[in-house]
């Protein structure tokens, strides 16, 4: 069992990740304790989609070919249309999210990033759920899709938009407080 307080947490995004789904969970996990590490493709500042326009940026704390998963107890992933679509053609991200899956660690997926976890191959068999427009290829991928503000299935957790962050926060950190799960490698 990890305390969130000293939980270690890793946040992978790209240009256009929806600006709340970002910024929330880091800066409630930051609140409640935890170490919150942002990681873009290459190490550089990105910036957020915000509704209906772009948004602020964000400094990245290191690259993704700099990520070790051993320093982290789980892996978060915002959403927005551009950021998972961008993610989920980038062989590393989609490898580094199957490793946390692998290993055990807690997975956690917003609004389009469960595109992220169709992509590494994680989600089939899971309870899941995700944005209403791609609630079709959650259950194509194989998940048992639910409309739900958060679902969580053996430490890999799913939200749907923005108006469910605080139940999508309050579950990261109750999986991660659970410590590893145990599931099949993908």
């Amino acid at each position: 069992m990890t305390d969130i307080n000293t939980a270690k947490i890793l946040i992978l995004a790209t240009d256009g990740f929806e600006q709340s789904e970002l910024e929330k969970p880091l800066n409630d996990l930051r609140d409640r304790g935890a170490t919150v590490h942002v990681a873009s493709p290459e190490g550089n500042e990105i910036k957020g989609w915000d509704k209906d326009d772009w948004g602020n940026s964000i400094a990245a704390d290191l690259a993704l070919p700099d990520v070790n998963i051993e320093d982290y107890h789980a892996i978060v992933l915002p959403g927005g249309q551009i950021n998972p679509d961008l993610l989920r053609v980038n062989k590393d991200a989609v490898a580094l999210i199957r490793k946390f899956h692998d290993s055990g660690k807690t997975v956690a997926a917003i609004c389009h990033a469960p595109w992220l976890l169709i992509e590494a191959g994680v989600i089939e068999g899971r309870k899941a759920t995700c944005f209403s427009s791609i609630a079709t290829d959650v259950k194509n991928a194989g998940a048992h899709y639910e409309d739900s503000e958060v679902v969580a299935d053996q430490g890999i957790v799913t939200s749907r938009s923005p108006e469910d962050l605080d139940a999508f926060v309050a579950k990261i950190v109750e999986e991660i407080e659970e410590g590893k799960h145990d599931r099949a490698a993908a």
